[in-house]
């Protein structure tokens, strides 16, 4: 479908998501499988903080598919903040499948708030409220 890594800042170790399953301008799907090259991997499992990334990246993702259609760059720079998060699990095993939906709450010029949920098949693993502030400015 995409590039992520066209349109995201992140990369190896700290990239999460690995596939862009649906965008659109305000919501998307990515999905990613649990591995021992994530943060917070202790050796056997990953602690479900780490689900917090993946939603924040999962937002970025769709932030850049908007830029790109619009023929504009990546936006690089953006501070994110938890509002409230509700975790199901403490850890996850390694190879645990996840899909990662967000959608964009509400946005005003270089702030945002993004509804994220992560599941892994039906089991519900994380639903969180994030803040973003864009830190650089750009004319787009």
């Amino acid at each position: 479908m995409i590039d992520i890594e066209s349109v995201i800042p992140h990369r190896e170790p700290i990239k999460i998501i690995t596939q862009a399953v649906e965008l659109q301008d305000d919501s998307g799907i990515a999905a990613a499988v649990v591995n021992e090259r994530w943060p917070l991997f202790d050796g056997r499992t990953v602690h479900s903080i780490a689900l917090i990334e993946a939603v924040a990246q999962t937002a970025a993702l769709v932030e850049g598919y908007k830029r790109k259609k619009k023929g504009q760059d990546a936006i690089k720079g953006w501070m994110v903040g938890i509002k409230s998060a509700e975790f199901h699990r403490d850890v996850l095993d390694l190879q645990t499948c996840i899909t990662v939906s967000i959608r964009r709450q509400c946005s005003f010029d270089d702030y945002a708030v993004i509804n994220g949920t992560v599941t892994s098949g039906n089991e519900t693993l994380l639903t969180a409220v994030l803040q973003a502030i864009r830190l650089n400015k750009d004319e787009g």
